[in-house]
């Protein structure tokens, strides 16, 4: 039987209409679906940002930084307390208002108990272990078993290991014959934080400085890189979380995931057979393991404004069962936010100082009022050290959005005129845009501004705590807090007492963020010198 030429090409034509009408009323339903999805805050009735099809109201063509693309939709409506943006299809709330904040944060935490889920648990269950990703219950238990391990006296117990590093630290940089040692503080810095988390969370001692290509600190940078295909990653869940379960997209790629769980585990193996016992975080999440760690503070001095306590509400719940997955992952999400956050904020403390040479000789008579060997409390009780580290946080904060998502039902009752109840729904995201709200001149005047003053005795009062976060807020604030201002106040002290932190030719005024990083870094690196007192 023969198909005549008639015949097959009007069968080639009635399968291409078909073809192209399947493809038109495909596209056609997915510009419906979109058009829909990004008309949600209009629907409420929400003040917002018009969105661009399918990419959202957040600037992505890299002309600002992430931190400044964030600032500017901060600043679209001045007057509002709250206002709508799209994270390419998903409609999230800015909130900008301090009473509105501190409902979300603290009043009103059990309707915002999480942050937004990055990824599923069967995607990726290494990370959601970690006290960050975890949600609801296992949150809570989570953290009253972790909280103990994080207390000041824990810290004191640390502190040995932290000196060692950032002794080891000035001692390099000492013995460079240069008068003027130029460095990247980025790099830098981030080495000296590579040490201490290995010392104080995996039980190594490493010397990145010297040993710049050590395993520890690659696998580190590799872990902390979320430019290129990690930022696609995070792309794809915004825009379809559904299809990012259903491939299993993991946040960490596997190779680094196992060389930190190979480190811990090999270290619990051998304290455990040989029953050793090191005052590390290893040790300390190991007595959680057993259930023997107490919260208890036994620090009697003031721990400084920017530091944060853990809430009541999880301080006498039923303690989570800890099993060594759960110790592989919460002592890699501490590396990582170690390592990232506390030498960014290490190295734009180090650029105001080199700004302000005012300031930092004032702070470096302080440092050098201090007698004797530095200890834990003679850290803490430097006050102008407090107020500096302060001034950088608000001004540098390394975190520069934080988020929550409604668990629960919750209704914003209006204030203003005009204003309408707004209802949001479960798994609603509120953001909370640290770097603008700490910039906003309406809480912070001149808030381009070094000014380590408003942090003063007689100035802090001023500032209202729900708009200064810097370690978030709330219940579910930074646990790691406490060690992160010890390890970077204790450096910053050493730094200090033995150079001059200086401007250098490479040094760019004003800085320039870098518009290819999610996180606050400076475009070509953030030069400055150490000169030798």
């Amino acid at each position: 039987m023969f198909v005549s030429c008639e015949n097959l090409s009007a069968f080639f034509e009635i399968n291409t209409i078909l073809w192209l009408t399947l493809l038109v009323t495909a596209a056609t339903y997915f510009y419906i679906d979109v058009k829909n999805k990004q008309s949600f805050w209009k629907k409420k009735g929400v003040p917002y940002i018009e969105p661009a099809f399918l990419l959202g109201s957040v600037e992505l063509n890299r002309t600002k930084s992430f931190a400044e693309s964030i600032q500017d939709a901060y600043n679209v409506y001045p007057d509002e307390r709250y206002h709508g943006i799209y994270q390419f299809t998903s409609p999230s709330l800015i909130i900008k208002d301090p009473d509105l904040i501190k409902q979300i944060t603290v009043k009103h935490f059990d309707h915002f108990v999480n942050h937004r889920e990055v990824t599923s648990a069967d995607a990726d269950p290494f990370w959601s272990k970690n006290l960050f990703a975890s949600r609801d219950e296992r949150w809570r238990d989570l953290r009253s078993t972790l909280s103990p391990s994080f207390t000041s006296s824990k810290m004191k117990i640390m502190f040995n290991l932290i000196d060692e590093c950032a002794q080891q630290f000035i001692q390099h940089f000492k013995e460079q014959q240069q008068e003027v040692v130029e460095l990247e503080m980025k790099d830098t810095l981030s080495r000296y934080t590579n040490d201490v988390i290995a010392t104080a969370a995996f039980g190594l001692q490493c010397n990145s400085l010297k040993d710049r290509e050590n395993d520890f600190y690659l696998m580190g940078k590799d872990a902390n890189d979320f430019s290129g295909l990690r930022i696609f990653k995070f792309l794809l869940y915004a825009i379809s979380p559904t299809l990012s379960k259903w491939l299993k997209i993991k946040i960490i790629p596997a190779n680094v995931t196992d060389y930190f769980c190979q480190i811990i585990e090999n270290s619990v193996h051998i304290r455990k057979e040989r029953n050793i016992v090191r005052p590390d975080m290893i040790h300390l999440l190991l007595e959680a393991q057993k259930g023997r760690q107490n919260h208890e503070e036994t620090s009697e001095i003031n721990e400084g404004f920017s530091s944060v306590s853990d809430s009541e509400l999880t301080k006498n719940r039923r303690k989570q069962e800890i099993t060594l997955d759960d110790i592989n992952s919460q002592a890699f999400v501490f590396f990582l936010a170690g390592f990232e956050t506390v030498s960014t904020f290490l190295t734009f403390t180090l650029y105001e100082l080199a700004l302000n040479p005012q300031i930092q000789d004032r702070l470096r008579k302080e440092i050098q009022s201090v007698e004797g060997k530095m200890t834990y409390d003679k850290v803490l009780g430097l006050k102008y050290l407090d107020m500096v580290v302060c001034e950088s946080l608000r001004r540098w904060p390394p975190a520069v959005t934080t988020d929550r998502q409604v668990s629960k039902d919750f209704i914003i009752e209006p204030v203003k005129p005009g204003e309408k109840k707004l209802l949001l729904e479960k798994g609603a995201v509120c953001w909370l845009p640290v770097f603008a709200i700490h910039n906003d001149a309406k809480f912070y005047p001149n808030p381009e501004k070094f000014d380590p003053e408003r942090f003063s005795e007689e100035n802090k009062n001023k500032i209202n705590p729900s708009m200064y976060i810097p370690f978030g807020s709330g219940p579910r604030n930074c646990i790691g807090s406490r060690f992160a201002l010890l390890e970077g106040k204790l450096l910053l002290s050493y730094i200090l007492k033995n150079f001059e932190v200086v401007k250098t030719g490479k040094t760019k005024i004003p800085v320039v963020l870098d518009k290819t990083q999610i996180n606050l870094a400076s475009e070509g690196g953030m030069w400055l010198g150490f000169k030798k007192l």
